[in-house]
């Protein structure tokens, strides 16, 4: 049976960030991802999730100027040091949240810069962020993204990411599978999944086309990638990282075959 984890960056919009926690919890979900906390100290996130009871199942490192259009800053070269300060704030609040697993992103690169400067520079961050979180007991995770949502972003296709794994060499490296940009950017959903399940950590999803519910009103058979997902023995959360139509509750309906939702007692606080 899936185990899926509410997105709070896209998901529960019509109230502000801390409160969406308790409104994902009465929703019925245990897990929660979202972003990025550091608009946020560690104790009021932490806090809210001990009050929910909600599992945090992923964030991502810092990304750069996010207002600015940076994506990550990994693969950039001349940003190892930021690159490294971000591995070092992510792991504190992943420590705090008791979150098993942080994804860095790649970034965004200019055309003028040689991509094998950038493979280089990416291989050599993540090498460190993987050392760094091992320590930690933390598994750093990359993402392919597709170049239609995110011109020039330097990750796109999972058998590019497979390469990149295997080239930095550490054992808790591995692949965050976005169903809905997967889909985008070469297809073949469940045969991708299913040659990629031993590096696959944590999985997203979203309704193609407009990023909306998985739900029947969009073009990829979730109950059929579900079925194979659960056949290849993953238990790991499943993010719901889509932008609800109209209103989140209103557009939950997709996921109450699965036992997933529906209102629930929320455990008193500790």
């Amino acid at each position: 049976m899936p185990r899926f984890a509410a997105n709070l960056t896209m998901m529960f919009n019509e109230i502000d960030f801390l409160s969406r926690f308790a409104a994902a919890a009465d929703a019925g979900f245990t897990a929660v991802e979202f972003l990025f906390p550091y608009a946020y100290a560690k104790a009021e996130v932490r806090a809210r999730l001990r009050e929910t009871g909600l599992a945090q199942a992923l964030f991502n490192l810092p990304p750069g100027d996010w207002g600015a259009g940076e994506r990550g800053t990994a693969a950039l070269p001349g940003r190892q040091a930021e690159f490294r300060e971000g591995v070092a704030k992510a792991l504190e609040y992943a420590e705090a949240l008791e979150c098993p697993r942080v994804h860095a992103m790649a970034g965004i690169v200019p055309a003028s810069v040689d991509p094998a400067v950038c493979e280089a520079s990416y291989v050599e961050n993540l090498r460190f962020a993987a050392r760094a979180a091992r320590a930690a007991g933390v598994e750093i995770l990359i993402e392919p993204i597709n170049a239609r949502d995110m011109p020039g972003y330097f990750l796109n296709r999972t058998d590019q990411a497979r390469r990149i794994i295997e080239l930095v060499g550490e054992d808790n490296l591995f692949l965050q599978y976005d169903i809905y940009h997967a889909q985008i950017s070469e297809g073949f959903l469940a045969e991708t999944f299913r040659a990629n399940r031993a590096l696959i950590r944590h999985i997203q999803i979203a309704g193609v086309p407009g990023r909306c519910e998985p739900d029947a009103e969009q073009e990829i058979n979730y109950p059929f990638l579900f079925r194979a997902i659960d056949a290849a023995g993953y238990d790991g959360w499943i993010g719901c990282e889509y932008r609800p139509r109209a209103g989140t509750m209103q557009g939950l309906g997709w996921i109450r075959p699965y036992g997933a939702s529906g209102p629930r007692r929320r455990p008193a606080a500790t």
